[in-house]
């Protein structure tokens, strides 16, 4: 366990005063180890606040150290608050900074001014979604042994991280190779964050059907730049957006974690046993994909029930990433949307999407713009972009929790409409 706190603003420059406040906590002596991705939520409100107070909300968890007791830290927040002009007279009003102490180590605190771990934050989904972005295996104290994963399959619906997909690549199916020039690429990346996308994920590598195989040589210098340039870009920001790389290839994900990124999307399922030992090395997370082949083959699909058979795979799967040294808390599942599934399987899997969670392991789909549609919409992209929006929305109620796609400017405009009637 570690001590965790909750941020979140709405008020103001959103981003900058999550920065400041993190600033302002390390000048007091309180280090901050790791930070979430950031998420935008709607604002908690009472049934009679005025309508100007609904101001979304940007939220981020921290876990940090300090040699402060409790009461100490408190009294540090409460300086930083103010500092950043917090007004406290109304509650529940906007705010530029809100902190949260919501976990200290396995301690329990019930004092007439604090209370930790942090009332209901079990019920909250702005407080989970970034807690399980850092430990997804962690137990609230006095709450039994569930998981922040477990208490999140009990909401409503679940918060999303928004992966936005940047394909580095001269063939890409779904658009036409428009990021392979590094420029347009930076330029596409900084678009998607400014848009709210919690994750980037780059990749090299085509995988649609035909692709040719590229060598991790050729992958390299195909993303290498991009990463080793946002890498150094975000080198000593807390708030930013995590970073991904998506390749079947050890040799390149070995270079990617060198530099510093968060996750590996490993399109071969962790299959390989050199990715296998890497994983078990490193303190990245995976993003492990079923596949029936690697580029996807039309000829080579699954049979029987899509879904039985991506939960036989993966109780093989987690039995083999355990006795290799991999922990479930740090693997993410993709069950790959039309790799070895015909159109009718793949929508059987987004269908069904939420069986997946019961394994304990974080879900992650990847259905944006694919041939799964192609019965019922166009080759046009602004269509497959409507369709894929559509699709997102009953995926969020499914409480998947990264959702992959190309357009993250206008995911995150209908999920704002979504989730303000979802609440």
């Amino acid at each position: 366990m570690a001590i965790y706190l909750g941020l979140g603003s709405n008020l103001g420059d959103r981003k900058q005063n999550l920065t400041s406040a993190i600033a302002l906590l390390e000048q007091k002596g309180i280090t901050c180890r790791r930070c979430s991705p950031v998420i935008e939520t709607p604002a908690l409100l009472p049934d009679d606040a005025p309508w100007e107070w609904n101001k979304p909300f940007l939220n981020a968890a921290i876990e940090v150290e300090t040699t402060l007791n409790c009461d100490e830290l408190l009294s540090e927040i409460a300086n930083i608050q103010n500092t950043l002009q917090r007004d406290n007279k109304a509650r529940w009003s906007p705010r530029p900074i809100d902190i949260d102490i919501l976990l200290w180590n396995d301690d329990i605190v019930a004092t007439d001014t604090l209370t930790i771990p942090h009332k209901d934050m079990h019920l909250r989904h702005f407080v989970l979604t970034p807690l399980i972005a850092l430990a997804p295996d962690l137990v609230i104290p006095g709450r039994g042994n569930k998981t922040l994963l477990q208490w999140s399959t009990e909401l409503p619906h679940h918060i999303p991280l928004w992966m936005g997909i940047l394909n580095a690549t001269p063939d890409s199916f779904s658009d036409a190779g428009e990021n392979f020039d590094q420029q347009q690429l930076l330029q596409t990346a900084t678009d998607m964050t400014e848009h709210g996308a919690a994750i980037l994920d780059i990749g090299g590598e085509s995988t649609r059907p035909g692709a040719e195989h590229i060598n991790p040589d050729t992958e390299w210098q195909r993303i290498g730049p991009f990463i080793e340039k946002t890498t150094d870009t975000y080198k000593n920001q807390f708030i930013r957006p995590w970073l991904s790389v998506d390749t079947r290839h050890p040799q390149t994900a070995a270079k990617a974690i060198e530099c510093g990124v968060d996750y590996i999307n490993d399109v071969a399922g962790l299959s390989d046993p050199a990715m296998l030992e890497l994983a078990a090395d490193s303190n990245c997370q995976w993003i492990a994909m079923h596949s029936v082949s690697v580029p996807a083959d039309p000829n080579q699909l699954i049979t029987g029930n899509p879904v039985e058979e991506i939960c036989d795979w993966l109780e093989k799967k987690l039995t083999e990433w355990s006795n290799a040294g991999i922990p479930a808390d740090r693997v993410i599942l993709d069950p790959g949307i039309g790799f070895g599934k015909d159109p009718l399987q793949s929508l059987k899997l987004l269908q069904a999407a939420s069986t997946f969670r019961q394994y304990g392991v974080r879900l992650l789909i990847g259905h944006s713009r694919k041939s799964y549609m192609k019965t019922f919409i166009s080759d046009n992209i602004h269509e497959r972009d409507q369709a894929t929006i559509g699709a997102s929305m009953q995926l969020c109620q499914q409480g998947v929790d990264i959702i992959r796609v190309h357009n993250i400017a206008d995911h995150i405009a209908a999920y704002r409409g979504w989730s303000h009637l979802s609440t």
